[in-house]
């Protein structure tokens, strides 16, 4: 079928590539070609059954007193040691849940057991095609392994990728996303509509600065290029750097379900 996106006033953008590696393009008001029109139908209906399931679990949350961040971040950025340590600050002040979005393994839920918190292992493998992203009938099905009324903050971490998970609700009351100074400070620019859709923005792994020889403003601004609003939090999962500021944010969110 090809990539999809959906942009912000709700039509869809098909990318397809032919056997040369060309792209080409199909926007949603395209009626040229009824195979082309049959893909957006098929698309938009995916999208609004999504946008559905969303609104579910948004209840399911709101109706349980529960806070959800959507994590997301690529592979190897460092999201699931930012995770643990997050676990090992909150897990004394909150009851947190934790939705572990793999697509074959259970590396990632492994070490963050013994910490505190409800985990519900989601692999897209396993009847969902091997997804590299979460959709909120995934994240549906992902609470029924929690106890929802004991909990007061679900955290869902997302597939690693930089494409799809920003392309869909999954029911949370905001996305934030760890991006690592090894990636290179050109992410922003690549894949837009990421960083675009978070509310922070964790640049991991500035302990090895100095080993990378980077520039972390630069990082910085290429960020705000794409989303002048987004928190962003220079922090070192790994030695604990920048930490507290995270942990505050998280907090902060905490008390803005009781505003």
């Amino acid at each position: 079928m090809g990539r999809f996106h959906r942009h912000d006033d709700g039509t869809v953008h098909t990318h397809d590539h032919d056997e040369h590696g060309h792209e080409h393009h199909e926007h949603g008001d395209h009626s040229g070609y009824e195979t082309g029109s049959q893909r957006i139908d098929v698309l938009e209906s995916i999208f609004a059954e999504n946008d559905v399931r969303a609104d579910y679990n948004r209840k399911a949350f709101e109706s349980n007193g529960i806070r959800a961040l959507n994590l997301m971040s690529s592979p190897g950025s460092g999201k699931t040691t930012v995770l643990g340590a997050t676990l090992d600050e909150l897990a004394g002040e909150f009851a947190v849940g934790v939705i572990e979005g793999d697509i074959a393994t259970d590396l990632d839920a492994a070490k963050l057991g013994g910490r505190g918190a409800q985990i519900s292992l989601l692999n897209t493998g396993n009847g969902f095609g091997g997804e590299c992203h979460l959709d909120a009938p995934m994240v549906n099905r992902a609470l029924q392994g929690l106890d929802l009324p004991q909990l007061d903050l679900v955290i869902i971490e997302n597939v690693g990728n930089l494409v799809c998970p920003a392309e869909f609700d999954v029911g949370e009351h905001a996305k934030a996303m760890v991006y690592s100074v090894t990636e290179g400070d050109d992410k922003p620019l690549k894949y837009p509509v990421m960083f675009r859709a978070v509310d922070v923005v964790l640049l991991n792994k500035i302990d090895l600065v100095p080993y990378l020889d980077v520039d972390v403003d630069s990082y910085l601004a290429r960020v705000r290029e794409v989303n002048p609003t987004a928190t962003i939090l220079p922090v070192s999962a790994r030695t604990g750097a920048g930490m507290s500021a995270w942990f505050g944010w998280l907090r902060r969110f905490m008390a803005a379900s009781a505003a």
